[in-house]
């Protein structure tokens, strides 16, 4: 944000892959009255947020709302399913899948971290082999992060259960959605996922405050004799009060307001529409980044994040100093590189509340400030993402 003493004339461009900009209609949802979260009208509203996740989780299965960011989410996963000292295989995609990896070893797992270089997403002939290998199937579960928010860079959920039955291995598959759920299409009955992990600040198009766990019965089997400690998280507490729409302690309750015409919205798109959506807008960004002359991180064009792309400074180029000036000049925020990309790359979100002049103005505030900063790039980015907008049709109801 600006410094307080600042007063520039227009809205700030956040163009960070979350928290993403709320729409107006969430955010009057959101301002309305405070109600009693154990009255009728409350359960009301709680049945149908529950009921509504299960269509964006594309799942018959049971949806838990918990009042916490991604990271709660995460270890809802793991304490609900799994037992001191068991042994988890993770991918190595980047960032966020590197910190649920941590949490698992302090939670006491042991964590199998299959290395990755941050450009590509989840291996699934890796992870088949080292389920193969496995026959005494210590592995109890395989980690993965479906969008990775770091690199920009999508793995390929389905094939890794695929490469999980080929080994005939009865490990749970757990799968981070934070980054993808609601701007990427994504299936968690159809792709065999055990539990899904989901935040309220990207796709969903909400501030940060709620996350989400989509639990399969194999999950919820495994549930019953997990014995890593857990009292907050504990799925057995919000699924015996949850079928009323209440929940085991006070919720959020002003969030799920938001969160109510936040579905709505979605629906009256289409998921359909939203997820084509996002890859129309994310196929125009990467074709500005190509005429700029400066390099996609993600490495693999299958692999391309329809909801963020992450974008490789010049050798000898800080891309911290980059997005100050782009700040300072344009008020526009911009992701910064994390840990192993610091200072060395800049995302550019394009997911959520967006349309086509929403990507228009971002590019075109990337474009300038590549040429304030002094970085090294050839002009025309921004007329070929507008050629190719031009050229396809937006999806119906956009």
């Amino acid at each position: 944000m600006m410094p307080l003493h600042s007063h520039p004339s227009g809205r700030h461009f956040l163009q960070i892959p979350g928290p993403t900009n709320v729409p107006d209609r969430v955010l009057r949802a959101i301002d309305n009255v405070t109600i009693d979260h154990r009255g009728p009208e409350f359960g009301e509203l709680g049945k149908a947020v529950l009921a509504g996740m299960k269509k964006i989780f594309k799942t018959e299965a049971d949806v838990i709302i918990y009042p916490a960011s991604g990271t709660g989410a995460w270890e809802a996963a793991l304490v609900n399913t799994l037992s001191p000292g068991d042994q988890v295989l993770m991918a190595e995609t980047g960032h966020f899948a590197t910190l649920w990896k941590k949490m698992a070893e302090r939670l006491g797992l042991r964590v199998e971290f299959q290395e990755g270089d941050w450009r590509h997403g989840a291996d699934p002939d890796h992870i088949g082999k080292r389920l193969a290998a496995d026959s005494g199937h210590a592995i109890k579960a395989v980690c993965v992060v479906h969008n990775e928010t770091a690199t920009g860079v999508v793995s390929d959920v389905a094939a890794v259960r695929k490469a999980i039955d080929a080994a005939g291995h009865p490990a749970l598959l757990m799968v981070d959605t934070i980054s993808s759920l609601g701007s990427v299409d994504y299936r968690h009955d159809e792709w065999g996922v055990d539990v899904t992990v989901a935040g309220s600040q990207k796709g969903l198009m909400l501030p940060p405050g709620l996350s989400f766990n989509a639990v399969s019965a194999k999950a919820l089997k495994a549930s019953e004799t997990a014995a890593l400690r857990r009292s907050y998280w504990d799925w057995k507490e919000m699924l015996a009060i949850n079928p009323r729409g209440y929940f085991p302690y006070t919720p959020a309750t002003n969030l799920l307001y938001g969160l109510h015409e936040a579905l709505e919205m979605l629906m009256a798109e289409g998921l359909d529409n939203v997820y084509a959506r996002h890859k129309r807008h994310g196929e125009a960004t990467r074709r500005a980044v190509r005429a700029w002359g400066l390099e996609i991180l993600c490495a693999k064009p299958e692999e391309y994040s329809p909801a963020l792309t992450a974008v490789v400074m010049p050798e000898g180029h800080s891309a911290d100093a980059f997005r100050k000036t782009v700040l300072t000049h344009f008020n526009m925020s911009l992701g910064q590189g994390l840990s192993k990309l610091s200072d060395k790359v800049f995302r550019i979100g394009h997911l959520g509340d967006f349309n086509d002049l929403t990507l228009c103005g971002t590019l075109s505030g990337v474009e300038m400030g590549l040429e304030k900063a002094g970085v090294p790039h050839q002009r025309g980015g921004v007329q070929a993402a507008l050629d190719y907008l031009a050229q396809t049709s937006r999806p119906q109801n956009e």
